[in-house]
């Protein structure tokens, strides 16, 4: 991508209400755009990065069985009168509205009655379990408040899969499989060594769901981390019998601010029962169906990435989800000869890997943009260069600075 054809500009300021550093560094990027409180747009750069974020989840669900669908925004009222979820008394996120020719419908607060309701349609027998859907959508919750920009919002996107087991124990069997692959996913995305699984309120049906929890002072809950066994509790549950009964040691457990970047949940039966959602096991009886719950928001990761691995100067991206790895700077030269080595480099390198800066401005600002955009690689040619044959390579990251030839690239990019 030329970045003098990205409609997108950078900003010195982000917009004053705005407090959350990732907020300010993606909007003064271009990254996303406030349409309102807790309500953002994905611009060009922002989506790439979304885009990436969703490639690592949907090979990691794929990888423990999971099969992709795609649910409906709109959601019926009566299916979720059968949980009693429709009672603004009982869940009170909902965005609701009329039709013109009279009812109302909702816009998804989440998935459990939802995927519940698809799934009764085809499971009869044992022989159709078990079955693990998720899908990628945009979820809507009438938030009272949103704070800490596209971490906690009124509209995002996130991922929600359901798991439909036989038994309990096959679901256990499952339950393990997807908290590595959590693990995995935060991992991949440069935060694995600063995110925890935490022991949480497991609510009706089990004593404990499972948290990921990124350390970060930009947190809004609290834990305490066993470093050593990588294991948390959060705040809500943190007590004598429950560090007793995790074989935790209250001396060795450390206080941290941290943000929830996913989390995981035993449902048991609590949506199969109202749904009548039942199978035959193999002595023809009647049972019903043991659920599990596995969310990821995309935006709110998107944003735990910002706020943990930038700098002063800007993001710092992960090359797994950098909208680009590499950000090939071009200093304004009245020589040619700087435009043509930047355009061979460009097409050598692909122009899927590179944005390239084309743009007629002065070098201080280019480095100021490329410092804020956060690609993990920057490349500079100018005059100066070229003329000692050699171009200047700096690591984002580190800060490191290589003068390299141009037979050295493919190696280091």
């Amino acid at each position: 991508m030329r970045q003098s054809e990205l409609f997108t500009k950078t900003r010195r300021e982000a917009p004053s209400d705005e407090t959350a550093k990732n907020a300010e560094f993606l909007i003064r990027g271009g990254y996303i755009h406030k349409e309102m409180a807790g309500v953002y747009s994905y611009l060009p750069l922002g989506l790439r990065v979304i885009k990436k974020i969703e490639d690592i989840i949907r090979w990691e669900m794929n990888n423990i069985g999971g099969i992709e669908m795609k649910t409906s925004i709109l959601q019926n009222k009566e299916v979720w009168e059968k949980s009693s979820r429709w009672d603004d008394n009982v869940a009170d996120s909902w965005f609701k509205t009329k039709l013109k020719n009279g009812g109302e419908i909702g816009l998804s607060w989440t998935n459990e009655e939802t995927f519940t309701n698809v799934l009764k349609q085809y499971i009869n027998s044992y022989k159709d379990l078990p079955v693990y859907a998720y899908d990628f959508k945009e979820i809507f919750r009438n938030e009272a408040r949103s704070k800490s920009g596209i971490m906690r919002g009124r509209e995002f996107y996130w991922k929600a899969l359901y798991s439909f087991s036989k038994d309990e124990i096959e679901h256990n069997t499952f339950y393990e499989k997807a908290k590595q692959a959590y693990q995995n996913i935060f991992e991949k995305v440069g935060i694995g060594s600063l995110t925890y699984t935490t022991f949480s309120s497991g609510g009706t049906f089990s004593k404990f769901s499972h948290e990921f929890q990124t350390i970060t002072e930009a947190g809004e809950d609290i834990i305490y981390v066993d470093e050593k066994k990588r294991i948390a509790v959060n705040k809500e549950v943190y007590n004598d019998e429950v560090i007793e009964s995790l074989n935790l040691k209250k001396e060795e457990l450390v206080e941290k601010k941290a943000i929830e970047v996913g989390n995981i949940f035993t449902l048991g039966t609590k949506f199969s029962e109202p749904f009548d959602l039942k199978y035959k096991n193999e002595k023809s009886e009647n049972q019903l169906v043991f659920m599990g719950s596995y969310g990821i928001g995309l935006g709110r990761l998107m944003g735990a990435i910002v706020e943990i691995l930038s700098d002063d100067k800007g993001i710092v991206w992960p090359e797994s989800v950098a909208p680009f790895k590499i950000h090939l700077i071009e200093i304004p030269s009245e020589s040619d000869e700087v435009k043509k080595k930047s355009l061979k480099i460009y097409e050598k390198l692909g122009e899927d890997n590179v944005l390239y800066d084309d743009r007629n401005i002065r070098a201080g600002e280019k480095f100021n943009d490329a410092d804020l955009l956060g690609m993990p690689l920057q490349i500079i040619i100018s005059e100066k260069n070229i003329a000692s044959n050699k171009l200047e390579f700096k690591d984002r990251k580190t800060g490191e600075v290589k003068m390299i030839s141009e037979d050295e690239l493919p190696n280091l990019c």
